[in-house]
């Protein structure tokens, strides 16, 4: 590929992760929006042609039922690989994987998510660790909200020598907002059956070298996720080192529970404040008043946007794939800029 020429993308799936990638991947100076694909007939296939992108079916069937809606419909998904470089996954968990064989067949570089195994691709993907090892490959997978959270704020603990091992409580949203009026749990808890829950050993197929045990429960709310970690340091260390540490991750964003960000509302509320598109949080939204360092153990809680976090992470991993940016950090710097990531007002803390 030229590197004059943008970087043509494909997104297959316009849910929650699809939207918002469709969102950032249009901020890009270095990327161009090929279409859309999706099997929606209804008011979510208006909004993409409302936004001036070009919508395309999964299949002829589906495209009859857009046409049949009224919907302006530009080929099939076929088409819409053949014009593009990479294509992002975006569809519901384990549609992906179905979906991986077809661009194997047409030679698509492409990306899946976290609802599918680390075997679909082989390789897991977090920036701030796995950029350089996703350079010129054919596909990875960006991993859950979650997960993506755990790779990076242990990572950060990791690159600073100061990480021996971890263990997490997962307070887990019920549901996607938008879907809560379908299902999701009411005046219960729901502990996720096994120990350790799933995150851990995912964050293990990004970085094997993490000893880390999580354990998960889903709670009656769909704002965001809430971590609670114990980590036992490889040595002792002051306080300010720890948040410095995190703070060398432009996406862990440091706030106060003394600056009136006291709970999961708040923070959402300060994204629409501050312009975000669709609330978005992309950083990991860490306590640094809250936290706590007694000898060789640290304390800490964060807040998880699952809606937002992956979206630099998609970004990035489309630039490792393709091969236009090579360096990690220059692509997160990139990625960053564009997204408005790490320009967050001094209200958030109080030191």
């Amino acid at each position: 590929m030229s590197e004059a020429r943008k970087i043509r993308i494909a997104v297959n799936g316009y849910g929650v992760i699809g939207k918002r990638v469709v969102d950032a991947a249009m901020r890009q100076d270095d990327m161009e929006l090929t279409g859309v694909a999706d099997i929606a007939t209804d008011w979510r296939a208006g909004v993409i042609g409302a936004k001036g992108i070009r919508l395309f079916a999964a299949n002829n069937e589906v495209a009859k039922g857009m046409r049949d809606a009224g919907h302006d419909v530009s080929g099939v998904l076929d088409d819409l690989l053949a014009a593009s470089d990479i294509v992002v996954d975006c569809t519901p968990k384990r549609v992906a994987a179905q979906n991986v064989p077809r661009y194997r067949e047409l030679g698509i570089k492409f990306i899946v998510h976290g609802g599918e195994k680390h075997e679909v691709t082989g390789h897991s993907f977090v920036a701030d660790v796995s950029y350089a090892t996703a350079v010129g490959r054919e596909s990875t997978r960006v991993v859950s909200c979650n997960t993506t959270s755990i790779v990076r704020t242990l990572g950060a603990l990791k690159r600073t020598g100061l990480l021996k091992r971890a263990r997490g409580t997962l307070l887990r949203r019920a549901t996607d907002p938008w879907e809560s009026h379908i299902g999701g749990i009411m005046n219960t808890l729901v502990p996720e059956a096994e120990i350790p829950s799933h995150q851990g050993p995912d964050a293990q197929s990004v970085d094997p070298e993490l000893d880390v045990v999580t354990m998960a429960v889903k709670v009656p709310e769909t704002l965001a996720h809430l971590h609670y970690w114990t980590v036992q340091l490889s040595r002792a260390a002051e306080k300010n080192e720890i948040l410095r540490a995190f703070a060398s991750s432009s996406r862990i964003a440091l706030i106060d529970i003394g600056a009136g960000l006291s709970a999961l509302n708040s923070v959402k509320e300060l994204m629409a404040d501050l312009g975000r598109p669709h609330d978005n949080l992309y950083e990991v939204a860490l306590w640094a008043d809250m936290l706590k360092v007694q000898g060789k153990e640290l304390f800490y809680a964060y807040m998880v946007d699952n809606q937002a976090i992956v979206i630099p992470e998609t970004i990035d991993a489309i630039r490792a794939l393709v091969g236009t940016v090579r360096d990690g950090a220059a692509s997160i710097a990139k990625t960053d800029a564009a997204l408005g990531i790490g320009r967050w007002p001094e209200l958030t803390t109080r030191r």
